[in-house]
């Protein structure tokens, strides 16, 4: 690099601090815009509107086909017997499902056996697994044993699936 020999050749920028920016002008009350003439800003649309305005369903929440009971029944259609592949509500081990009007669910089950393999732990995974639906508070299981299960009590479903029709 090679230094210019004449003190000319160098052209001093300002510093930062020396820059002049203009002012921008002052507000005057004839610029002021009118709201009735102006156009709404566009909002992002609210997606809680709906729900916040919402109001909670009328009549009972509980009772004979109401959408609570069929939701703990299609619940308990994802449970499946281990040594049959075939839920239990299909199988027929599900005598009952009552919901109150309190939310709490009373499912009357039975087994295939007193001997089962899953007697021990299949009450306790239907008590968890109805008081999971959205909307119970609570779910008791009553464990039966009359009337004994059978193969009758069994959905043409669960038969057609386990090759008895």
């Amino acid at each position: 690099m090679d230094k210019p020999q004449d003190e000319k050749d160098y052209v001093a920028a300002p510093a930062p601090n020396d820059t002049v920016i203009d002012k921008p002008p002052r507000a005057r009350v004839e610029d002021a815009i009118d709201e009735d003439d102006a156009p709404a800003p566009k909002r992002e649309r609210d997606y809680l509107e709906g729900f916040l305005h919402a109001k909670p369903a009328e009549g009972p929440v509980g009772g004979a086909g109401s959408d609570l009971q069929q939701a703990v029944i299609d619940a308990l259609k994802e449970i499946y017997d281990p040594e049959i592949p075939v839920n239990i509500y299909d199988l027929g081990l599900i005598y009952g499902v009552e919901v109150d009007d309190e939310s709490d669910a009373t499912i009357t089950m039975t087994l295939t056996t007193p001997h089962c393999p899953v007697a021990e732990t299949m009450p306790g995974e239907v008590e968890l697994r109805a008081a999971s639906v959205p909307g119970i508070r609570d779910a008791e299981v009553e464990l039966v044993w009359d009337p004994p299960w059978s193969p009758e009590k069994m959905s043409d479903e669960a038969r057609l699936e386990l090759g008895m029709l």
